[in-house]
């Protein structure tokens, strides 16, 4: 049930929900430590400082990771790029053979970017896909007898290509970016809540107002760098910046088309039946 919620919540919506219960549990403990006057800390320039110095080294680690996400955003336009023109040479093979060996090849190249969709909703090993991108060779090998030497050569180098950015979101998806700048930003975000939480400030709903603007812009920045850490978080039900994969859909219908259009071609007109 939580899991359907959270996909009927707009992605731009999902991180201010996401902090909401943060906010009130800090509301909540601060009527309570007000009601029995436990405010024992005073806000001074030192506090303020701090917080614009937390504010600073978010800024840092946003930056750092958007970057990564402009990075990241040509990576599904250029595997899309990559299986169409493997798909290019083999659909223009089958028109100039018709042999089987070709269409054979179109259609691994349709399984393979069928495989990394379901590899980056995590529902396939990297391994898979790893070994059909290497299942290419020999189906290079029997359509090289087909087509000019140099062709396979440049369809080589586009399986070094795309090899290489399935490596390159594999290591993004798995590694997080400055893990020590993390561990400080959200152990001082932590602590200057806290402050908030028990600092006195008069009169009261003025410390209630800073307490919840505070909170609401260190803890959405927090969860925003953790986010956009990932951008092919397209498996995580509380992901919303996520690179789109608009690119790489369009790509497989278009070789779903291809490969239709080649098993068409390839099969034998039908036999109309002998007159008497």
């Amino acid at each position: 049930m939580i899991a359907a919620l959270a996909r009927r919540i707009p992605k731009e919506q999902r991180i201010f929900y996401r902090v909401l219960p943060c906010i009130a549990l800090l509301v909540l403990a601060k009527l309570v430590l007000h009601r029995f006057n436990l405010e024992l800390l005073s806000i001074n320039t030192i506090f303020s400082g701090l917080i614009g110095a937390n504010v600073f080294l978010m800024g840092f680690l946003l930056s750092g990771v958007l970057s990564d996400f402009k990075e990241s955003e040509r990576i599904p336009g250029e595997m899309s790029a990559i299986l169409l023109t493997l798909a290019d040479e083999m659909q223009s093979i089958h028109h100039r053979s018709g042999s089987p060996l070709a269409l054979a090849a179109l259609e691994h190249v349709r399984d393979l970017g069928l495989t990394i969709r379901r590899w980056l909703f995590k529902q396939e090993r990297s391994m898979v896909v790893m070994a059909q991108i290497a299942s290419l060779n020999a189906h290079f090998l029997a359509v090289e007898p087909l087509t000019q030497a140099n062709f396979i050569a440049r369809l080589k180098q586009e399986q070094s290509a795309l090899r290489k950015i399935i490596i390159r979101i594999h290591t993004i998806r798995e590694t997080d970016f400055i893990s020590s700048g993390y561990f400080i930003a959200s152990r001082t975000t932590l602590l200057l809540l806290l402050g908030l939480v028990f600092a006195r400030i008069e009169p009261f709903y003025e410390s209630l107002f800073f307490l919840v603007v505070v909170s609401f812009l260190l803890l959405f920045l927090m969860f925003l760098i953790r986010d956009l850490d990932n951008p092919f978080g397209y498996y995580e039900q509380a992901s919303s910046e996520d690179v789109s994969l608009k690119p790489l859909e369009d790509a497989l219908a278009e070789l779903q088309a291809r490969v239709a259009i080649e098993q068409q071609r390839l099969s034998p007109p039908d036999v109309g039946t002998s007159r008497g």
